[in-house]
C-alpha cells in the first residue's frame, strides 16, 4: 500500500507519517507547493490531506489534488484537509464560535461506519482549529459531533466516493483512538484497492 501524505506545511505532518507507518503502509510525503502533474507521476492507493494554516484555498495544490483524485483514490482529510473536502463539495468554511487550539473534546461517532470499526462510540480527541464547516451538502454525511451542547461537526464522509474528513487530530498524543482510526482507514484503502483490481479484471471477480 502506497499512501501520499500531502503536507500543508504543518508541524503535525510527521506525527501522521509515524502513525501511518505504524499502520504498515509505505508513505510518500509531498508539500503542497508541488504540482498535481508532478504527483501524477506516482501511483497512490490512498491520500492523506494534512492539517495546516490558513484556508483550503490558500493551501497550494490542495484543492487541485482533491479535484484530480476524489472519484477514485481514497482520501482522509485532517483538520484543514477535512475543511478542504467540505469546501470542494460546497460546504462553507466559517470561523468557529470557539477557537480550539490544543484543547480536547469528547466526540460521539457513528457506530456502523468503517472508519470507527471496533472503536468506542465516544472518545477523546485533540483539536487545533479556528475554522469549521457549516452547511453540508446532501452528498456529505456527518459521522461525528462533539458530545456536548455545541454539537460541532468532527467527522464526515462522502456518500458515494471514497472520501473521509476529520476535524480533529488523530495523530495528537491526547487523541485516545487516533492510531486505531488510522488503521481503520488503511484497511478501508486496502478493501477499495482490492475492489478496483477485481473490477478491472473480470476473471478475478469470479474466482
Amino acid at each position: 500500500m502506497h499512501i501520499l501524505l500531502l503536507d500543508n506545511f504543518d508541524s503535525f505532518t510527521y506525527n501522521l507519517l509515524d502513525y501511518l507507518q505504524q499502520a504498515g503502509v509505505t508513505v510518500t510525503v509531498r508539500r503542497n507547493n508541488v504540482s498535481v502533474e508532478e504527483l501524477k507521476k506516482q501511483h497512490f492507493d490512498g491520500i492523506v490531506l494534512s492539517p495546516g494554516p490558513g484556508t483550503p484555498s490558500q493551501a497550494g495544490c490542495l484543492m487541485q489534488a482533491i479535484a484530480e483524485y476524489h472519484q477514485e483514490v481514497p482520501m482522509l482529510g485532517v483538520c484543514l484537509g477535512h475543511q478542504a473536502i467540505g469546501q470542494f463539495f460546497g460546504a462553507n468554511v466559517v470561523r468557529a464560535t470557539r477557537p480550539m487550539h490544543g484543547k480536547v473534546s469528547e466526540i460521539r461517532c457513528a457506530a456502523d461506519d468503517p472508519l470507527f470499526t471496533d472503536l468506542p462510540r465516544q472518545f477523546i480527541v485533540t483539536r487545533y482549529h479556528s475554522l469549521t464547516l457549516s452547511g453540508l451538502p446532501p452528498e456529505l454525511v456527518p459521522l461525528a459531533y462533539t458530545n456536548d451542547e455545541h454539537r460541532e461537526l468532527m467527522a464526515l464522509r462522502h456518500r458515494t466516493q471514497p472520501l473521509y474528513g476529520v476535524q480533529f487530530h488523530p495523530e495528537a498524543l491526547l487523541t485516545t483512538q487516533g492510531l486505531a482510526l488510522l488503521r481503520n482507514w488503511v484497511n478501508y484503502c486496502i478493501i477499495a484497492k482490492d475492489a478496483r483490481v477485481a473490477s478491472a479484471d473480470p476473471m478475478l471477480s469470479v474466482i
